[in-house]
């Protein structure tokens, strides 16, 4: 390859390096099994395109001979036959659908003895007649290729809105494995045009893959903590109820007290939560506490606790240091925010505005000298009488 060439094939490496380490943040970040399973994946499409690049013996031309041909020849199908694997998982595996679940799995197991049949082969067969076992390798991933579409059009079909991009991904992997094994076998000249279109459609096609195992990683996330209905999390806004808002509080006044700073309790009572209960079903109470959660924390932030001490009573938690001021600005913004007015849906597709009634109430604390317990019910009290309270009349004298 010359100069020009190894630039491509460079700068699609590190395009796909960028990817694989992106793919590794999420592991840290997540910690769980759909995230290495990205990772691993993202790796192993990543070299195998680096391999059928040719960027390696070009780079290090003192590689032995032997194992860059076992490299060409058994890490695509191993390749593959993990991504269809995880494929098979990534559209619900067994429980979703019967024949989806076994074209993975068999294709699988019929990759996995073709690619040892292939490294073998490649340890045997002449220099010369490597071309004719390269030959037979990207057939066998064409295969591969085939069965993906196949499940992809069949997941589109039963009604994954997810699998409709899998399958824009699938056709992005025909060219994409067609350029790199023709640039391999070297037994058409490509110009370095399309050797740029392979490289930049090899980065895409990872690109793309990646996004719909971190979509349905978090997607699958939801449903789990949804369907566990985690003890001391609401299950409507995900936020700290009962002991383990407690737990928090008492944390941050700990990490406040540490750093010789002060506390900020609020506390924001939703008097009007249930009046719509009766018109458009009980439905609308999850959707109005999910929205007031929502808006609490984006006039909040993230830096601070933020709990449902119960159903109608909101808590917020400001530390208050060196590093950090508080003024009103901030309660202001936090009224602003919750007592916006907001559409709620009915059973029956209804809708209906809602205007949120919320009384507020703030105490500033020394953690050291404080019981997290009395604070919380001093604020809900105060928030609670506030919004109970009600205006004062306009007094205007009439003379008679």
């Amino acid at each position: 390859m010359n100069l020009a060439e190894n630039t491509v094939w460079s700068i699609m490496t590190g395009g796909l390096l960028s990817l694989v380490l992106l793919a590794a943040a999420d592991t840290v970040v997540t910690r769980s099994l759909g995230a290495m399973r990205n990772m691993l994946l993202i790796f192993a499409i990543s070299s195998a395109c680096i391999v059928l690049s040719g960027l390696p013996e070009a780079l290090f031309p003192e590689m032995p001979e032997r194992l860059v041909m076992a490299l060409k020849a058994g890490f695509g199908l191993l390749t593959s036959a993990l991504g269809l694997r995880f494929l098979g998982i990534w559209t619900g595996g067994d429980q979703e659908d019967r024949v989806i679940y076994c074209l993975s799995v068999w294709g699988t197991y019929g990759l996995l003895i073709a690619a040892l049949v292939m490294v073998v082969l490649a340890m045997i067969v002449p220099p010369q007649d490597f071309t004719g076992l390269l030959l037979l390798a990207a057939g066998l991933n064409a295969i591969t290729v085939v069965l993906c579409t196949l499940i992809a059009a069949r997941a589109a079909l039963l009604g994954d809105p997810l699998a409709r991009w899998l399958v824009l991904a699938c056709v992005l992997l025909v060219g994409l494995m067609t350029g790199l094994y023709l640039h391999a076998l070297d037994a058409v000249s490509m110009g370095l045009v399309w050797q740029a279109l392979t490289a930049a459609g090899a980065v895409f096609f990872v690109l793309i893959v990646m996004l719909l195992i971190v979509v349905r990683n978090r997607q699958q996330r939801q449903l789990a903590r949804l369907s566990r209905l985690e003890l001391g999390w609401d299950p409507a806004t995900g936020l700290p109820t009962g002991a383990k808002l407690l737990g928090e509080v008492e944390h941050a006044f700990w990490r406040t007290g540490r750093l010789h700073g002060h506390c900020v309790v609020v506390g924001l009572y939703l008097s009007n939560l249930y009046e719509l209960g009766d018109s458009l079903g009980r439905t609308t109470d999850n959707q109005i506490l999910a929205a007031t959660a929502a808006r609490i924390r984006r006039a909040a932030g993230f830096r601070c606790v933020v709990g449902l001490y119960h159903p109608r009573c909101f808590i917020v938690v400001f530390s208050i240091d060196r590093k950090r001021t508080f003024n009103e600005s901030i309660i202001a913004r936090l009224m602003g925010q919750v007592t916006q007015p907001l559409h709620v849906f009915g059973s029956r597709d209804q809708r209906q505005p809602f205007v949120p009634q919320v009384g507020i109430a703030l105490r500033t604390v020394l953690p050291d000298h404080t019981v997290p317990q009395d604070v919380i019910d001093e604020v809900e009290h105060e928030a609670m009488e506030q919004v109970r309270r009600p205006p004062p009349a306009d007094r205007v004298e009439t003379t008679w």
